[in-house]
């Protein structure tokens, strides 16, 4: 399956290239240039909104999120709005929604700096509902689609 983020354009990112070349070839290719890490990402966060809002995968991938803007971030899950067997997720490893609330709330917890990025790997097909905590009343929210 090929994914492409909507910002994408003709050029073949790094994460695109050794996704088609397969493990063999990354593992060669491990030790090049970094100069297209700024590309090594599925889902980026502008100022107030996840580009693109929403992702579609397979089951077993790996959704990377780059913050590419100057503001801090996360990437937390709905609780509620996730399928029933999957495992929650939120940047910074907390295990609810109101956890992460809180953490970010009291000391900035699972804050996702200008230009970092952090991952999450779906098990379970579904939709999965998200949202950046200091940005969801500006409507930062999200849905990583999985499917079989």
């Amino acid at each position: 399956m090929t994914r492409q983020r909507a910002s994408d354009g003709p050029r073949l990112s790094r994460r695109r290239l050794l996704g088609g070349l397969g493990a063999a070839a990354a593992t060669g290719l491990a030790g090049c240039s970094a100069s297209g890490a700024e590309d090594d990402y599925d889902v980026g966060m502008t100022a107030v909104a996840f580009d693109p809002p929403e992702f579609t995968i397979s089951v077993g991938e790996t959704v990377v999120w780059r913050n590419t803007s100057s503001r801090g971030h996360t990437v937390t899950a709905y609780g509620s709005g996730i399928p029933e067997d999957a495992e929650f997720f939120a940047s910074g490893g907390y295990e609810t929604t109101q956890e992460a609330r809180d953490a970010f709330t009291s000391e900035f917890g699972g804050a996702i700096d200008s230009g970092e990025t952090w991952s999450h790997t779906f098990e379970v097909p579904g939709e999965y509902e998200y949202f950046c905590i200091p940005h969801e009343q500006a409507g930062m929210v999200g849905t990583i689609v999985v499917e079989e």
